[in-house]
């Protein structure tokens, strides 16, 4: 394969080329014969030539290919005590079921489904089965409030809504079902079904004539092979975290997103089939979906989901437990987490009563990893511990340190070097590139790679203005940040986190790196506030 650069410079120079090889990590019911469709910029199309069916590729391949027995996820729950483990042969049979119940619903190719579901096996059941049906499933955190999730309703219009009784959180049971029907009630349109897992903790009441129980509408179903779909056509939509105005909706295709998340686990994660991967996140996240459901599943991996929290589930060691338990090789987590683990176990004592031997990668990403805790992480796991970053937006890592094609040297707070098909400048505020170590807002040129957001659900203006305009030919990340001389990425914070004093551009984030080098600091953060003669100033907050 060669040397990082050989990859990176090869994509570069010849795209189609390098795509269309990738493209050969997964089945095609039609082979993609052109990698790049860009006739309509700034809509770039990838493999629009091709067909395949992502369920497909995640699970019955791994079958026909003779590992039907293999543990496809593992579901470790210590919140409720219960774990139990699912192969490729029965995910096979329970998306199959899953599907053809949607289909007995009414639910075709093109139509959409919100799952609202806490992170059981079923969660990831409903995900495959919408993909093998061709139907676009939207999945929002089960307990997301009632308002939220009717404006979420109203975008996708969804003809089935698939949700559970209730979820668990440390100490407290979540009615999921009293906040689904407040939505419906809000929302002005109604979906035709919605189907409800009933948990033993609490049962929900169903309303007649709407909600089907998911036992009794599951397991009678017929069982429905793979529907082809084209590689353009949508595979899921997820609703960015905005704290204003409308939330917008991510567009994932079929194909571009099967052939990226494929080529990123042997490449930048070291893994393969039947190696066991954990990401420690939830599947309402982009994490959860590329990292817990698709990506581990598509490289015929043992995906591992966890219901329950870094500490207080019950102590700081349940994360050594499940690697022990487990085997896992690759962790992937965000620093919260271990910030956390650090905070309650300082010494990490827990950590002596496993074996994490298993253990070959600890993977971060989510948000700005402290050099404290990456060093912390290093010490006590004696493994590498790479920071990668990326974004809802993208679906798969942007900057990262490639271990499965070569380990580069790890620069503390940066995610690395740019993945095949990024190409990254740091920017002014009049367009021009900035020079290595400048700060400057963080952007790629386009076209982007596949797997990253064609548009806006329903919204072509809202993309290319909240995305496109900025910086013509460039994606706007909204990162700020600078590169040094070897082309190491330094994410410092959100352009609108750059603080402006005394006509000084000063990161929040470097503030914050300073804070946090304090023994007795466990959180810190650092915004700007108004000051008369200096237009603003740094407040720090600690904890």
């Amino acid at each position: 394969m060669g040397t990082y650069q050989d990859v990176y410079e090869g994509a570069q120079s010849d795209a189609t080329g390098f795509w269309l090889e990738a493209a050969n990590g997964i089945d095609w019911v039609t082979p993609p014969q052109t990698a790049l469709d860009d006739s309509n910029p700034p809509f770039y199309r990838w493999f629009a030539d091709g067909t395949l069916n992502t369920c497909f590729n995640a699970v019955d391949r791994h079958v026909d290919a003779g590992r039907g027995d293999q543990v496809a996820i593992i579901y470790d729950s210590p919140i409720t005590g219960n774990a139990s483990k699912m192969t490729y042969g029965a995910l096979q049979t329970a998306t199959a079921r899953f599907a053809g119940m949607l289909q007995s619903l009414g639910v075709e190719k093109g139509d959409r489904v919100i799952i609202y579901m806490p992170m059981i096996i079923e969660s990831i059941v409903a995900m495959l089965g919408c993909a093998r049906l061709g139907a676009v499933h939207s999945v929002v955190f089960g307990g997301f409030a009632a308002a939220e999730l009717a404006t979420r309703i109203d975008d996708a219009k969804p003809k089935a809504i698939i949700s559970a009784s209730c979820g668990h959180e440390p100490g407290r049971i979540v009615a999921y079902k009293p906040l689904l029907d407040e939505a419906i009630e809000i929302a002005a349109h109604k979906p035709d079904h919605c189907v409800i897992y009933q948990r033993e903790a609490l049962a929900a009441d169903l309303v007649a004539g709407r909600d089907l129980e998911w036992h009794a509408a599951h397991e009678n179903a017929p069982e429905l092979p793979p529907v082809t779909v084209k590689a353009t056509d949508p595979l899921y939509v997820l609703y960015t975290s905005g704290t204003t105005g409308q939330p917008k909706g991510v567009v994932r295709d079929n194909g571009g997103h099967a052939v990226a998340l494929a080529w990123s686990m042997p490449n930048i994660y070291a893994t393969g089939p039947g190696d066991v991967y954990w990401a420690a996140s939830d599947i309402g996240w982009v994490v959860g979906h590329s990292y817990i459901v698709y990506a581990p599943l598509l490289a015929g991996c043992t995906t591992v989901l966890f219901e329950g929290k870094p500490v207080g589930t019950p102590d700081a060691g349940v994360f050594w437990r499940i690697i022990s338990e487990h085997k896992v090789k690759v962790l992937f987590t965000a620093p919260t987490a271990f910030r956390a683990i650090k905070r309650a176990d300082p010494d990490a004592d827990y950590l002596d009563k496993y074996d994490t031997s298993s253990l070959e990668y600890l993977f971060l990403a989510g948000e700005r990893a402290d050099p404290d805790t990456i060093i912390w992480a290093q010490d006590k796991l004696n493994v590498p511990v790479i920071d990668h970053w990326w974004q809802t937006e993208t679906g798969w890592p942007m900057c990262a340190n490639p271990v499965g094609i070569e380990q580069l040297p790890i620069k503390l707070g940066s995610p690395s070097v740019p993945m095949p098909g990024y190409e990254i400048d740091i920017l002014g505020e009049d367009g021009s590139v900035k020079a290595p170590d400048e700060l400057g807002s963080i952007a790629v040129r386009l076209p982007m790679p596949p797997a990253c957001l064609p548009t806006v659900w329903g919204a072509d203006a809202a993309f290319v203005e909240k995305y496109l305009t900025t910086f013509p030919g460039y994606y706007e990340t909204g990162d700020a940040g600078y590169k040094d001389a070897d082309g190491y990425l330094y994410i410092m914070a959100r352009t609108d986190d750059v603080i402006n004093v005394a006509g000084h551009r000063l990161s929040t984030g470097q503030l914050e790196e300073v804070l946090a080098e304090h023994p007795d600091v466990a959180e810190c953060a650092v915004i700007g506030v108004a000051d008369q003669l200096k237009g603003q100033l740094p407040l720090g907050l600690i904890c």
